[in-house]
């Protein structure tokens, strides 16, 4: 069994919780700006003073409504400033919070309200208190609605004015590392979802290791970030976290209509994506560029990109790449930098495998994605690739203090202080996440290399085996397939079938575009079987299988006239398949393709 690991940098200390943060920045900065946050049209700064007086007015009244220690109070909302407000309002008070993704139809939200007994609810809008109200007769321990529509904020400020400060700091320090801070949910992707007990411990283990580590991004002059993944998942929670630790000033984008507009006007040094962000990004400037006809120079622009930044990992770059670099950074690139509003120049990439074209792509124009590997279960990150460290198409080395293992089946074992406490009331569940003590079962293949860089491979329950008893990791090729413009989603099949097929369903933003070019109507439903269209795709799938072997490659693909999406169930929140649920919805398109 192979095993890597770093010494650690960090011991959790036996006392103190996440609010310890927040009380030394009043301490030692207090007008140092901690968020801006939009206000008629204008971003306004809150400095560290504000922040912590906010957070305690809202924990008075939480008091006041009567939310004991240890109650659970869930968080039902958009990517905002007030989500952030009301999860350390919540830690001050001496209570659990509870993410519930802003997507979370009824159903979900009756499950997790109800498996984590939520005392309280602090909802988003108009829509999510519907849909809390209409199971709210099944939640007998769910004591309050209250909504961000609504003024939940002010509220609760007016509700604990008579609530004394001396109450609500006993409050905030009955927290140790060992006390649970939240229960993050799993997005599901099979059965009900599970809560990851994660505690205080858990991420002040993960930030006292990451910041240190990520200082190019947590410790320059100027730094700051805009969240804009959901706050329900603990990639963007754990950033939260570590801006409020490291006094990076953050803001908050609540919809991503708007989110180019926002990335220009707040100038973020640093971003957090998943890989899917990554790929539309590149595709809908691949798009655009074709469009105003200058397709053959932005293509050339990509191969110089990842030419040059290849060059950078080998220690070498030609004078004629390094030449053309030079003038498509000024033709080509500056103008990608600048929709991000001028000033990035690292993004955080995780929740699911960055391809390697990709990557090379945007740290060739000056974009340098740092990828990381985590899981819910983790409290985010194990493992990234550093700035000084990168090994592009690995999820870089462990943290320091992380272990990891590679199990004789492959699957990757961890071992370090963000391995959270278990499942919330599933002791059986707890039980089957460790392989051995402290060993926790990622349920990820992948190897370890001598330099300890971790390369993921597939998902265990994902593998597939042909007939010929051919194991297959479909990531590999649905990776390859997503970074094509026309490509939307898509699922490689084939367990227990003669050789690898796959479904593939077309992207609604560049395929209107596409057609316009080429004078072809622009619904879906004519371009399903459209020649061009189909050889567009049939190159995607040429380009994926050279990725693999013969016997892994896609012998035969069938395009949808369908959009897998988070509402449509297909998806979840952090943009992965669910893979059980289009097999059973397109059962019989799969078996066509074996007929």
């Amino acid at each position: 069994m192979r095993e890597y690991s770093t010494p650690p940098t960090y011991e959790i200390p036996a006392t103190g919780n996440l609010t310890d943060d927040v009380v030394t920045n009043l301490e030692e900065a207090p007008e140092a700006v901690a968020f801006s946050r939009p206000r008629d049209g204008q971003w306004e700064d809150v400095t560290c003073a504000t922040f912590h007086a906010e957070v305690v007015a809202v924990a008075k009244g939480l008091v006041a409504a009567g939310i004991e220690p240890g109650d659970r109070v869930a968080l039902y909302s958009k990517t905002r400033y007030e989500w952030t407000l009301v999860d350390y309002a919540i830690w001050f008070a001496g209570a659990i919070t509870v993410p519930i993704y802003e997507t979370s139809s009824a159903e979900q939200v009756q499950w997790i309200l109800a498996d984590s007994g939520a005392k309280a609810v602090i909802a988003e809008s108009g829509d999510h208190v519907s849909r809390v109200a209409a199971v709210r007769a099944e939640l007998t321990e769910l004591n309050h609605l209250w909504s961000f529509g609504d003024g939940a904020v002010d509220v609760l400020t007016r509700l604990g004015a008579a609530i004394a400060d001396e109450e609500i700091e006993r409050r905030r320090v009955l927290a140790t590392p060992g006390t649970v801070a939240t229960l993050v949910y799993t997005s599901g992707t099979t059965g009900h979802p599970k809560g990851c007990e994660l505690t205080h411990g858990n991420f002040m283990f993960e930030l006292g290791v990451a910041v240190t580590e990520l200082e190019n991004l947590f410790g320059v002059e100027g730094r700051s970030t805009l969240l804009f993944l959901p706050l329900a998942h603990v990639f963007a929670r754990i950033i939260q976290v570590g801006c409020v630790k490291s006094r990076t000033r953050m803001g908050h984008s609540p919809d991503i209509k708007h989110l180019m507009d926002d990335l220009g006007e707040f100038k973020p040094t640093f971003i957090l994506a998943v890989p899917r962000v990554f790929e539309k990004v590149f595709n809908t400037a691949s798009q655009k560029a074709t469009a105003d006809g200058k397709g053959k120079i932005f293509d050339r622009a990509t191969k110089v990109a990842i030419a040059y930044s290849e060059g950078l990992e080998r220690g070498r770059i030609s004078p004629w790449v390094r030449a053309q670099h030079a003038v498509f950074h000024r033709l080509v690139y500056g103008r990608l930098l600048a929709a991000l509003g001028g000033q990035c120049e690292y993004a955080i990439s995780g929740g699911a495998p960055l391809g390697e074209r990709l990557s090379h792509f945007f740290r060739g124009l000056g974009l340098t994605v740092l990828e990381g590997y985590g899981l819910t279960e983790t409290t985010a990150a194990l493992s990234a690739n550093m700035p000084g460290a990168i090994k592009v198409g690995t999820v870089g080395r462990p943290f320091p203090g992380t272990a990891v293992r590679v199990a004789d089946d492959g699957e990757l074992l961890f071992s370090g202080g963000q391995i959270f406490a278990g499942y919330w009331r599933d002791p059986e569940a707890t039980e089957a996440a460790f392989a051995a003590p402290g060993w926790f079962r990622s349920g990820d293949v992948g190897e370890v290399d001598d330099e300890g860089f971790i390369r993921i491979t597939g998902r265990k329950k994902e593998i597939l085996v042909t007939a010929g008893g051919k194991n297959v990791a479909p990531a590999v090729l649905e990776d390859r397939l997503r970074a094509h413009a026309l490509v939307d989603q898509c699922i490689v099949v084939g367990d227990g079938q003669p050789f690898i097929g796959a479904l593939i369903t077309l992207d609604p933003e560049s395929l209107p575009v596409w057609a316009e070019g080429r004078g072809k109507p622009a619904a879906l439903s004519d371009l399903v079987e459209d020649a061009d269209v189909l050889a567009e795709i049939q190159a995607a799938v040429d380009d994926a299988n050279q990725a693999v072997s013969k016997a892994e490659s896609i012998r035969k693909f069938h395009v949808l006239d369908a959009h897998w999406t988070e509402e449509g169930g297909q998806l979840t929140p952090s943009l992965k398949l669910k893979r059980s649920v289009v097999m059973r919805e397109f059962r019989d398109e799969v078996d066509a393709l074996y007929s």
